[in-house]
Formats: structure tokens, sequence, C-alpha cells
């Protein structure tokens, strides 16, 4: 007998086992060998530096918690518990705090100590609320939530930043691939998909798999900022905006 999954895709037998969302399940893993691809090449180039060391967390995180989220959130979850899901969602949360974390020590040469200071300190208790918060509630929107406040409220706008200061190319990819990676919300929410054999969390999924593939080219970029990579005249708001999507 076939079982109905939460997105109406249709499960499938193997071995005399079901699996739910065999789709969904595929892309998720999808996503695990991306960032398995980043965090082996990363460690080939065996860049120096904390920065290096939480980009190497995010990607092995992320790789854990998406294989989590694709065999226990999904394919076998007609034989598990639903709080089986907890694993991968927490997981994906330590991914995001590192890269956050990654993200504050990377811009500490262009600000002031007490603020890089408060920015790591809130990094922690953020992490601790939205865990808590999740273990009660067992509700997935408190990841997105984290998620978006994560990359969206402190990735994205201090790379920005960086970017402003200095037009660094790392900070250049890693602003992008943020903005990208978006469209994996907008899908996610919107239930928009192409087919009951590729749905919307299909669609989401590939979109996050080839923002972590950017982000893993912009993390090749992260070389320290010296002194004498701050510009004389920072790019103005406007400019930065332009220069971030301009080709070439």
């Amino acid at each position: 007998m076939e079982l109905e999954s939460p997105t109406g895709q249709p499960s499938i037998e193997l071995f005399g086992v079901t699996i739910m969302e065999p789709m969904v399940t595929f892309t998720d893993l999808w996503i695990t060998a991306v960032c398995i691809f980043a965090l082996v090449q990363l460690r080939k180039r065996a860049f120096p530096g904390k920065v290096h060391q939480y980009m190497l967390w995010y990607f092995g995180l992320m790789g854990i918690a998406t294989f989590l989220g694709g065999i226990l959130g999904h394919a076998f979850q007609a034989q598990i518990a639903f709080h089986w899901k907890l694993p991968g969602w927490l997981v994906s949360m330590l991914a995001v705090s590192a890269i956050e974390r990654a993200t504050i020590l990377y811009a500490q040469p262009l600000m002031s100590h007490k603020f890089g200071r408060f920015l790591e300190i809130a990094n922690v208790i953020e992490l601790v609320v939205f865990a808590i918060v999740t273990f009660i509630t067992l509700n997935f929107f408190f990841i997105k939530v984290h998620s978006g406040y994560g990359l969206g409220l402190i990735v994205l706008p201090i790379h920005f930043y960086i970017f402003m200061k200095t037009r660094n190319t790392g900070s250049k990819i890693i602003c992008k691939s943020v903005l990208f990676a978006t469209l994996a919300a907008f899908f996610y929410t919107s239930e928009i998909g192409l087919h009951i054999w590729f749905n919307h969390l299909d669609l989401a999924h590939t979109v996050m798999a080839i923002s972590l593939f950017f982000f893993y080219k912009g993390t090749l970029h992260l070389h320290p900022v010296r002194e004498s990579d701050i510009l004389e005249k920072p790019l103005s708001f406007g400019q930065a905006v332009k220069e971030l999507f301009k080709k070439g």
C-alpha cells in the first residue's frame, strides 16, 4: 500500500521498505554531495586561520544536516517518529552559526573590537535560543527564521560592508550567493513546483545546492584583510550594488 507524503510525492518500495518522497530525498543528498566536495577541496588547500576553519565546519555540518534531513526527515518518515527530524534541524542551525562566526571574524579588521565581541556573543545566544524553541515546539518554522536571520541579517550585510570597504572578491561572491539562496525560501513558502516528481522542495534544494557551491567559490577568495586592501574612499551603497551585479 502506497503511503501519502506531506508533499504529495509518491512513495516507492525498495527491498520491501517504503521510501517516502524519493526525489526530495535525492535532492537533499545532492546538497550533501556539494558540501562534501567543498569540504574536501578546502581541506586540500589547507587555508590557515579561524575563518576558514569555521567555513570547513559550515560545509561539514550542512552536509551532515542535509544527509540526516533526507534520510530521517523524508525517506524513512513512515518508519520513525516525527521528532527524529530534530537531529538534522539542530545540526543545520549549528552550520548557519558557523558561517555567521566565520563572517564576523573575517570582518573584525574593519570593525571595533567591542562591536565584534558583541556580535560573537549574540551569535551564541541566538543559537541557544532558537535551538531551545525548536526543541520544545518541533516546528521547522524556527529553523527557517534562524537561517534567514543568520544569512540575511549577519552574513549578507557584513560581507556587503566588507565589499564596500575593500572590493573583496570573496565577499562579492558570498553576497550574490546569499541573494540567490533566497529563491529557496520563495519556492519553499510558495509551494511552486515543476512536477509531482520535482516539487517545491526539490526546487528549493536545487537552489541551495547551487548557492552552496558558490559559497565554496567565495570561500576560496577569503584571504585575510590587510591594511593595504582597505580603499581610501569606500564605495557608496549605490556603487557597491552596481559593482555587485556588474558583469565580468
